[in-house]
């Protein structure tokens, strides 16, 4: 830029022909630009206001030396020669403006792509929270299957699947640890009358309180489940000895002969329970629960409100 100003003050005094060149601006802007990235328009844009800002300084400078020279009686040729500066200098200036429009429209173009992109993440964001809440939802209805496939419906009780299942896991560790494990047998004593005479909504309810009753007293660790109509079952985890594990059948008894109130009525079921020991009455799932249930048959029978499963007496074997 400083050629610029040094030869447009000095062509009035000098008759070179290059003069001309030297007039011309450094590092002219190509009239057509690339389409170049936002970013490069940016930085493109600040060049052309820089080249323009120069050349307007130069067409000033210009200006004033052609006046100046007038006024102090120069020769025609160089009145001549400072016009072809200032406009040399003006389409410069003009070139630059071009140029600074065009990259105005490339910004212009680039900001409402930007638009554009923040419309569609924004819309994306959307479908991805919807997304999201319809997977949580399924999940939801998922786990609420898996439950329900578990889980009695009336008592909300785990089912026999889900207890047999928990009761081979109890065995495998049991064989590992040498604990103990045992099995009740419960069947509830006049539940049929209850249901004959009330109907199947007083035994429904009748039901779900001895279930509330028997998830009130249960360990953590242990698993109650209701096994259809009026039997449930009772897993024990390592109860020590037979003594405290009747002594817990004896706990169960009084816990669940207490007066259930369903409505105006007031209703005493009792329960017959059966246990078998693991794994002196039983090694396997069933086998367990086997001997639960003919000790809990025991029990009925003999009116004794509980029974140990006793292997001799169930099955004396040959004389």
């Amino acid at each position: 830029m400083n050629a610029v100003r040094h030869a447009g003050l000095s062509c009035l005094d000098t008759p070179d022909p290059s003069v001309e060149n030297e007039l011309t601006p450094d590092d002219p802007i190509p009239t057509h630009l690339p389409a170049p990235s936002l970013e490069q328009a940016l930085e493109q844009s600040q060049e052309v206001k820089a080249k323009v800002e120069g050349c307007a300084e130069d067409l000033s400078a210009a200006n004033n030396a052609v006046k100046r020279k007038i006024a102090e009686g120069a020769t025609t040729l160089s009145a001549h020669k400072a016009l072809k500066t200032g406009e040399a200098v003006e389409s410069t200036v003009q070139a630059c403006a071009d140029d600074l429009h065009l990259v105005t429209e490339i910004l212009s173009d680039g900001i409402d792509d930007l638009r554009r992109t923040e419309v569609a993440l924004a819309h994306a964001q959307t479908a991805l929270a919807d997304a999201e809440a319809e997977l949580e939802v399924s999940q939801d209805k998922e786990r609420e299957a898996t439950r329900r496939s578990l889980h009695d419906a009336t008592t909300g009780l785990p089912n026999r699947l889900l207890f047999d299942d928990r009761l081979s896991q109890a065995i495998s560790l049991a064989d590992r640890h040498g604990w103990t494990l045992a099995v009740m047998f419960l069947d509830l004593d006049r539940f049929k009358w209850v249901n004959d005479t009330h109907g199947h909504a007083v035994g429904d309810a009748v039901l779900q309180a001895v279930a509330q009753r028997l998830q009130d007293h249960v360990r953590q660790e242990d698993t109650v489940c209701r096994n259809g109509g009026d039997e449930f079952l009772y897993l024990l985890m390592n109860p020590g000895d037979r003594a405290n594990v009747e002594r817990m059948a004896g706990l169960m008894l009084d816990c669940i002969a207490q007066p259930i109130a369903v409505g105006d009525l007031e209703l005493i079921v009792k329960p017959s329970i059966g246990i078998a020991v693991f794994p002196d009455d039983g090694r396997d799932e069933a086998g367990l629960i086997n001997s639960a249930d003919a000790a809990m048959y025991r029990a009925k029978s003999s009116m004794s409100g509980f029974a140990l499963f006793d292997a001799i007496e169930a099955d004396p074997g040959p004389p």
